[in-house]
């Protein structure tokens, strides 16, 4: 380290090298602000109503710029949909009396159609910023939200509710703030099954990009720039050559958002599993190794620790991760009966004015015929669900269980849960038109393209998340066969599934709205069911029937998860938690 004379060596004064590394993510980063910026001036274009284009240009040349708009409103929908998770799902896990309203909302917002959110929120965010393309961005992006959200805040609530009693324990012994032991501990143990979801959440989103970008209601039509829109606009065009081109440009954007994005996120979220040893081989990704190699997120990281002390300071004051001292058992009882009295008159007054606005308008009878739909549709719920159970827990516990495997089948998965099937529904039609198959059968096969994924993604995370030292134990003991799938494999993927199963039943009643009604050229296809009644009202703007059809829709799948999902979820909680 010295020279003579005790002088510093040539070697210490020397400037660390400049890292071909380095210079990577630094071009990186400012290629992405730079497009950013790019695109910031479009974002705020002038925009009126009346004059809005219906449709996007099919000339292929656009489709990068379609591209580009299209990954940024899925981002942005991303991060507004994990802000969200964080909130809903920690009230509805700490709040006693909170959970038993924030759970049964989540439950009608999910069967909630992405169309009869669209119906009710364009005008508003039009409104919201008048003469801007602002407003119908975040309406199309609000649709987006609507596609991911609730997958991803259902896997964070049954991760808080499944916490083990020996963390939650620590988290007092420490004196943690309830901020610390939400970053400290509720997030890094839940952070597998949220990214798991996200990945999955984000995948279904792709489903719904036609649908939030070319935005048909209230009889008006309006188009944003964006492959979604561009589909839609070659498919009513009856060019299935164009077609092709977006579904190729589409597997690229799904391949490149796996690569860059999904594939590190995945690799980096191992480090909050926690078992007692070892797994014998890791997820790895190069674009995390080569972040983790750069000095450059470091850098960007360091400014913003004072910050992170501050909060942790400041939150002191909201207490600590401690339950509060049991209030007297008649206090309790009287401020459940006062609660409960309150969420009563709240939802028999909103039930009311719905009712007397439906009887005012195309009358009570119309439940009738929308409840009847609704049976139609739930049938194909149910043989869906079945289908996809026999079918896909088996392979997502293969897949799972071999990390050989998982890292080769998952990017295949995730192009194949990305991918929106809603762009090959044009070949399906015409093969439909071609051998002569009813959409009333043809429908429960579309419906699946858009459902079946949450099942296989989540059971190979559960299968995954297993720890290693219970899948050696087993090994050891020479537990095989029957007995093993019985005994320790169905256990453990037990609640991973019910998530699935939830959110797959959700998906598929959103995915009956595109798929009992298609269109392709000069062929309009048409099932019987409540989600073709949904799109013809809303297209229509036949708001009494948006009404009817959205609430039936929701009794459904209200009714499905209270009397089967919900028991489920209470079982896998008492019995199967890890």
């Amino acid at each position: 380290m010295s020279g003579e004379g005790g002088f510093p060596s040539r070697g210490v004064w020397r400037r660390p090298a400049l890292r071909w590394v380095d210079v990577l993510v630094t071009a990186a980063l400012l290629g992405l602000l730079y497009g950013l910026l790019r695109l910031a001036p479009s974002l705020d274009a002038p925009f009126l109503p009346e004059q809005a284009p219906s449709t996007v240009s099919t000339d292929p040349s656009d489709l990068p710029y379609y591209a580009v708009r299209s990954l940024l409103r899925m981002f942005v929908g991303l991060v507004v949909s994990v802000l969200f998770t964080f909130v809903y799902a920690t009230a509805a896990a700490r709040m006693r009396r909170a959970e038993k309203v924030l759970l049964p909302v989540l439950d009608v917002l999910q069967s909630v159609p992405v169309l009869g959110f669209l119906s009710v929120t364009v005008t508003a965010f039009i409104n919201l910023f008048p003469g801007s393309t602002l407003g119908l961005e975040c309406a199309s992006i609000f649709a987006i939200f609507t596609s991911m959200a609730w997958n991803m805040t259902f896997a964070f609530y049954a991760s808080l509710t499944s916490q083990p009693g020996e963390l939650d324990e620590a988290s007092r012994v420490m004196r943690l703030t309830k901020w610390q032991r939400f970053w400290q501990l509720d997030v890094p143990g839940g952070m597998i099954p949220l990214v798991w979801n996200g990945m999955m959440s984000f995948g279904g989103a792709w489903f719904f990009l036609a649908a939030s970008e070319s935005i048909r209601v209230l009889g008006h039509q309006y188009a944003l720039p964006g492959i979604g829109s561009y589909a839609a606009a070659a498919i009513q065009e009856g060019d299935l050559g164009k077609v092709g081109v977006a579904i190729a440009v589409m597997v690229v954007m799904v391949v490149g958002v796996n690569v860059l994005f999904w594939r590190p996120v995945v690799a980096w979220s191992e480090r909050f599993r926690v078992e007692e040893s070892e797994a014998a081989e890791r997820p790895r990704s190069a674009v995390l190794d080569l972040l983790r190699r750069s000095s450059v997120p470091e850098l960007l990281g360091r400014p913003l620790r004072p910050v992170g002390t501050a909060l942790d300071r400041g939150t002191r004051a909201f207490g600590l991760a401690e339950h509060p001292l049991a209030p007297p058992a008649a206090r309790e009882r009287t401020g459940d009966v006062f609660f409960a009295g309150a969420v009563t008159a709240v939802v028999l007054l909103g039930t009311w004015r719905a009712l007397d606005y439906v009887d005012a308008t195309v009358g009570l009878g119309e439940f009738g015929h929308a409840l009847w739909l609704g049976a139609v549709t739930f049938g194909r719920v149910v043989v869906l669900l079945v289908a996809a159970t026999v079918v896909w827990v088996p392979i997502g516990v293969w897949i799972g269980m071999n990390p050989k495997v998982t890292r080769f089948a998952q990017p295949v998965v995730q192009v194949l849960a990305s991918f929106p099937a809603n762009f090959l529904f044009p070949f399906a039609t015409v093969l439909f038109v071609a051998v002569g198959i009813s959409l009333n059968v043809g429908a429960v096969l579309l419906m699946a393209l858009g459902a079946q994924w949450y099942i296989l993604f989540n059971v190979i995370a559960g299968a995954y998340a297993i720890p290693s030292d219970l899948r050696e134990a087993m090994t050891g003991f020479g537990v095989s066969g029957t007995l093993r799938w019985r005994a320790f494999i169905l256990p453990a993927v037990f609640p991973y599934y019910v998530t699935g199963g939830i959110t797959a039943a959700g998906g598929a009643w959103n995915a009956s709205i595109v798929a009992e009604v298609v269109d392709y050229g000069s062929h309009h296809l048409t099932a019987t069911g409540l989600g073709a009644y949904i799109t013809a009202a809303t297209a229509t703007g036949d708001f009494p029937r948006i009404l009817v059809g959205i609430s039936v829709m929701s009794i459904y799948v209200v009714a499905l998860n209270r009397l089967l999902w919900r028991r489920l979820y209470r079982i896998a909680d008492t019995r199967y938690a890890l």
